[in-house]
């Protein structure tokens, strides 16, 4: 019935010229905040500078260009050096030392780009211009005309040439035996070396208590540029679950070792929990979950997440938009459930699915439409608040959301994925 519905869709929209618009290039893969340490004590303070992490402050500002000097350090020789960039309020291009490295087409999530090959030891420059007009104005109906240019927080990072890229982190309840869970870490390592690389892994994992529940470490070599991933599973005690009402946290440490020598240290909070929907119910750690909601601005500050907290709401609706880098944090530390909002709202282009109608049944917008969603999925899968995902709001439905939502379930992640005006089609879960 799905690919039924699908070929319907196409067809209405009639034969669609080739995309009109440029796409993203340039930018690494998403994935979750990464903060590559040089020694076991920058990690365990999760230091914001240091020397294999420096931010970028000061930024000079004309009109839609925004431009900032940088230096790379002789530490970071041999290595690969990513600007990560948190927001910025519409698309962009990035240059820098005047050769253009990528083009951004989702400002509203965070990006990493490699500059290795662009950068030289000492001061380089970077420059970052926002594309006003935007293009993309018919999926971002939330915004005004009048919406000011604006830059997120950036910094760089220095990460070695084989080294942790990302990480999962996954957690089940077995029916059979509930008072204990099983949690599955999974941690992605890849090369950007032209040769085989091997690497020792190293892991540790801590309850709330300090008291230490895995550890191990795994040998693993990669091919040219190659990508692996490395499992460990725990027992995790119902006890020790993350919860709205008491919201502990596990630490994950992971260094990694070559040669003999430790590249990379990192450590991270952890909310462990587990989320499912089943038959149209929402179970947090196989308790059904009544979830209270409010409507919430991305960049609501941690005094209003508090407020919002202490009026007996337990989940919040977050509008569409560039989400504060501190939001999804300071949810995890107060227990509160979020459902975050893809930056997709097209509802200026009215309800039409003919051609040249809503982008939504417009096949020549899916691009934008799936990397959207795949932003919003590693940005905050790691979160323990988060609690489901919300692919798109006031839009009228079609392929592009179609392929949205299945594009999401790909992830078999188990959260709910939720498209509220979907006026009774299939590319919405329902929780009653």
């Amino acid at each position: 019935m799905r690919i039924l519905t699908t070929l319907l869709a196409l067809f209405s929209c009639g034969l669609v010229a080739a995309q009109p618009y440029s796409t993203t290039e340039g930018r690494e893969l998403p994935r979750g905040v990464i903060n590559p340490c040089i020694s076991a004590t920058d990690a365990a303070t999760n230091s914001e500078s240091h020397r294999y992490r420096s931010p970028i402050h000061t930024w000079s500002q004309a009109g839609n260009r925004f431009s900032a000097d940088f230096t790379s350090t002789f530490a970071w020789t041999n290595r690969q050096v990513l600007l990560h960039i948190e927001s910025a309020s519409c698309d962009y291009e990035l240059w820098i030392n005047g050769q253009r490295a990528a083009i951004n087409r989702d400002g509203n999530a965070p990006a990493d780009y490699n500059i290795t090959k662009l950068i030289k030891e000492g001061r380089n420059n970077a420059e970052v211009i926002l594309n006003i007009p935007s293009d993309l104005a018919p999926i971002e109906g939330w915004k005004s005309d009048s919406t000011t240019p604006a830059l997120g927080p950036c910094y760089l990072i220095s990460s070695p040439t084989m080294g942790v890229r990302d990480f999962t982190v996954r957690t089940e309840i077995n029916p059979e035996t509930p008072e204990v869970a099983t949690t599955e870490v999974g941690i992605i390592v890849k090369s950007y070396a032209l040769n085989p690389r091997s690497v020792r892994i190293f892991y540790e994992l801590d309850d709330p208590a300090g008291r230490q529940i895995a550890h191990g470490q795994t040998d693993l070599t990669l091919d040219m540029r190659g990508e692996d991933t490395v499992r460990f599973l725990a027992s995790v005690p119902d006890t020790m679950l993350w919860s709205t009402t008491n919201p502990k946290h596990h630490t994950l440490r992971i260094r990694t070792q070559r040669d003999g020598r430790f590249s990379e240290y990192h450590q991270y909070a952890l909310g462990l929990r587990a989320a499912e929907l089943k038959e149209g119910k929402l179970y947090i750690n196989g308790q059904s979950a009544a979830l209270r909601t409010e409507s919430c601005v991305p960049t609501a500050s941690p005094e209003v997440l508090q407020k919002i907290k202490n009026r007996n709401t337990n989940t919040i609706l977050l509008e569409p938009g560039a989400v504060a880098p501190h939001l999804y944090t300071v949810c995890d530390t107060l227990g509160l459930y979020v459902i975050p909002q893809a930056p997709i709202d097209s509802h200026m282009a009215g309800t039409s699915r003919r051609v040249d109608g809503n982008p939504s049944n417009n096949p020549a917008w899916m691009p934008f439409y799936l990397e959207r969603v795949e932003n919003l999925y590693h940005a905050t899968k790691r979160h323990p608040s988060v609690v489901g995902f919300s692919y798109a709001i006031r839009s009228a439905n079609g392929i592009c959301l179609y392929e949205s939502y299945i594009q999401l379930k790909k992830h078999q992640d188990g959260r709910p994925i939720l498209y509220p005006t979907a006026e009774g089609e299939w590319n919405t879960d329902r929780i009653e």
